[in-house]
């Protein structure tokens, strides 16, 4: 394909893309005329088989097949309604998959959505990975101000280890030992270095409770206090359990070391890009 071609028919994509809900989506009888089928049964059966193709991958074919008409002008002040099928980026991709590669819509909208599909799971798993740092530094900042005031009721460094360790079995139903070995987590590291967003999140309710308290009930020492670690980890582990989360079935996550350099790899880059673009 030529380069003028190209830029004409990525044009036409992008216009023929509208917002429904928040969600980008195309006509399926526009996306009709644009991959070049002139009748439409004849590209229904390529949704067809794009919809399979869905429901395979175990995704929700309605939500990305969504069912709708539309009404069309016809001769006299007529109007006529018209079976529609609202497609998101996802599902467009799957119809360009399945549909005539040798036809030069087809293969440039297989690239054109690849493309695009691959962006959108690149920008998602990047925020996933911004919400687990997050959760990793705030969960740091929790233990670090309930240290400060531990350490002014008589416990210190080893007392509070003992403490939070205590706790994560209260949360896990794990000893730190085992908990490790079921993570893949080096005996140098921390364990929270390689848990779950979600459990980091509990991990850090747990301890913002335990700092309340401990205040408000004016405990001392390190047996008080480790009951009251312990009581509010498993009440946080309870609430999991009554939504369908088990804390220590859920997958061990990416060294969160890792994850941050290359969430500040990625930065530099896109900074590089965009200097020498001006």
């Amino acid at each position: 394909m030529k380069s003028e071609e190209i830029k004409a028919l990525f044009a036409q994509f992008e216009s023929a893309s509208a917002e429904v809900e928040g969600v980008e989506c195309w006509s399926a009888r526009e996306l009709q005329k644009l991959l070049g089928y002139t009748q439409w049964r004849n590209f229904e059966n390529t949704i067809d088989k794009a919809k399979e193709a869905c429901r395979n991958a175990g995704e929700n074919v309605s939500y990305h097949f969504a069912d709708v008409s539309k009404t069309i002008a016809m001769p006299k002040g007529a109007e006529k309604q018209l079976d529609d099928i609202l497609l998101t980026r996802y599902a467009c991709y799957l119809i360009a998959q399945n549909g005539d590669s040798r036809k030069e819509q087809i293969a440039f909208a297989q690239n054109y959505f690849a493309v695009q599909t691959r962006r959108a799971e690149i920008i998602e798993q990047r925020i996933l990975d911004y919400e687990r740092v997050k959760a990793r530094t705030k969960l740091a900042e929790t233990e670090k101000v309930l240290s400060g005031i531990l350490y002014e009721r008589g416990v210190d460094s080893n007392g509070f280890g003992m403490i939070r360790s205590k706790g994560d079995q209260a949360l896990f139903h794990l000893n730190t030992t085992t908990l490790k070995r079921k993570l893949g987590v080096p005996q140098n590291r921390p364990v929270a270095d390689f848990l779950h967003t979600v459990n980091l999140q509990a991990k850090d309710l747990a301890a913002g409770m335990t700092s309340v308290n401990v205040q408000a009930k004016d405990l001392k020492g390190v047996a008080p206090i480790e009951t009251e670690h312990v009581d509010n980890n498993a009440a946080v582990r309870e609430m999991l359990l009554k939504r369908g989360i088990v804390p220590e079935q859920l997958p061990p996550a990416e060294d969160i070391k890792k994850v941050e350099r290359k969430l500040k790899s990625d930065e530099k880059k896109a900074l590089n890009s965009k200097n020498k673009k001006k």
